[in-house]
């Protein structure tokens, strides 16, 4: 499964893909249908990013994506079940998670996650086995774009030098 570059913030429902990073923060697309784009600054939004997420187990954290894994072979409940029905399911795909601490909002999260991502070509495919930084991720217009404006600064020196003489 690959959660890179998917990511939740706070504040907005849904989950968000990463497309690029700016000075002030990343520009994310939603993962729904109207594909909805937000600048999200970083002064003011926090982001969550799916693979880093873990779950309060009782020996030691449990990660996200294991128990979309494991979600993967049962039928998860509906996102809005009562708390008791989400409890029961918890046991079955995260059976070592922490009962005290994990409370039935954060189930209900991690179930309306899985329900957005499990129709995704990227939740099937394989993890990528050298992940790079999402602020490194540059697609290629903006590239050219980049190098362009490099190449145009020292053009812009040259014409300022001459006009002085």
């Amino acid at each position: 499964m690959n959660l890179y570059g998917i990511v939740a913030v706070s504040g907005k429902p849904g989950l968000w893909k990463a497309l690029a990073q700016n000075k002030t923060g990343f520009i994310l697309e939603s993962l729904d249908a109207q594909k909805t784009k937000l600048v999200a600054n970083l002064s003011t939004a926090k982001l969550a990013a799916l693979e880093e997420i873990t779950v309060f187990g009782l020996d030691d954290d449990i990660k996200l994506k294991d128990i979309f894994e494991r979600m993967k072979t049962s039928t998860p409940p509906d996102a809005k079940a009562d708390g008791k029905k989400l409890r029961e399911y918890f046991r079955e795909v995260a059976p070592d998670h922490d009962e005290d601490k994990v409370y039935a909002s954060d189930m209900k999260k991690i179930v309306s996650w899985f329900s957005i991502l499990k129709d995704l070509p990227q939740f099937n495919e394989a993890e990528p086995t050298s992940a790079e930084p999402v602020a490194e991720e540059v697609p290629v217009a903006e590239a050219e774009v980049v190098e362009a404006a490099a190449e145009e600064k020292p053009k812009a020196k040259k014409a300022k030098a001459k006009k002085a003489e």
